[in-house]
């Protein structure tokens, strides 16, 4: 489904739609990488030394196998968790409409995040130097925060997550759509 009929059909009649988007496609570094790189790489460097010791030596099977989930998760934070980040942004698209902001998304499941434009109290902007960035709507948990800005697939940190327009071209001017319509503008 494309951002257009995923978005139109979520709206109410009357409900206009002001910006539909998604947010930027690929592999993406986050600032939280410049820790979680290093110790993803320590981590799972020791689980395969582990495991390929604890074979070489003829320890009992279940010993051996003990040390595979360890080495599937280093490979999950080492690579992994990059992918699954660009398959969750490929299937979420964004829409401000004139009563809501829709965050639509879900790789197995369709999930539809509705906010009342007019019940928005705070909203967060973050721009980079390049015109995109990101919208963040109400205050971050403390739990989001000591995370790092990992993505929300971690298990367990969906409850964590605030809702937020990810990684969007031309935020500013979507950040100014949203205001706009929080004013009644549209």
């Amino acid at each position: 489904m494309n951002d257009q009929s995923s978005i139109q059909s979520e709206l109410a009649p009357g409900e206009q739609a002001l910006w539909i988007g998604r947010p930027r496609s690929g592999l993406i570094l986050r600032g939280a990488d410049a820790l979680a790189i290093p110790f993803s790489l320590l981590w799972a460097g020791f689980a395969v030394y582990w495991l390929y010791s604890a074979a070489a030596s003829g320890a009992p099977l279940p010993f051996v196998l003990f040390g595979v989930p360890f080495v599937l998760v280093g490979v999950y934070v080492v690579v992994g968790r990059f992918f699954v980040d660009a398959r969750q942004r490929a299937a979420t698209s964004y829409a401000v409409t004139s009563q809501r902001v829709l965050i639509v998304s879900g790789l197995f499941s369709r999930k539809v995040k509705s906010l009342g434009i007019k019940a928005l109290a705070e909203l967060s902007l973050s721009e980079r130097a390049d015109g995109s960035g990101s919208i963040t709507f109400g205050a971050q948990h403390p739990m989001a925060s000591m995370m790092g800005g990992l993505p929300s697939g971690w298990p367990g940190m969906d409850q964590y997550a605030t809702p937020k327009f990810d990684s969007i071209p031309e935020v500013r001017k979507v950040y100014e759509t949203i205001r706009k319509a929080q004013a009644g503008g549209f």
